[in-house]
């Protein structure tokens, strides 16, 4: 399993174009075979920045999802929506993979 984590720089005053562009990615990834652990918005004072992670079981397979939604209707929608808006300034990408506690048998 891959695990993306996502940070982004968001413009505060669009936080709710933000919201919406999030939610738009909560169901689009999964079409591909992804889970989605969700977007993480600021909450507490001000902030300018918001988190997202989500998981495929492989690289091979994260990197056909990227492939697939670059064609995707729908996902350019998504893209065009945040060129569109503004509503993040820019965005980081890592990738992680889960350590899990071992189970007894």
């Amino acid at each position: 399993m891959i695990t993306c984590y996502l940070r982004y720089q968001l413009d505060p005053d669009k936080l709710a174009d933000f919201e919406a562009y999030g939610a738009m990615w909560l169901e689009l990834l999964p079409r591909f075979g992804g889970v989605h652990h969700g977007y993480f918005l600021p909450s507490e004072g001000e902030s300018d920045v918001a988190l997202a992670m989500f998981s495929f079981p492989s690289l091979a397979a994260y990197e056909q999802y990227r492939k697939d939604a670059s064609t995707d209707p729908d996902c350019q929608k998504a893209v065009a929506f945040a060129k569109r808006t503004r509503c993040f300034i820019r965005y980081e990408r890592s990738f992680f993979r889960p350590l899990f506690p071992k189970t007894t048998a």
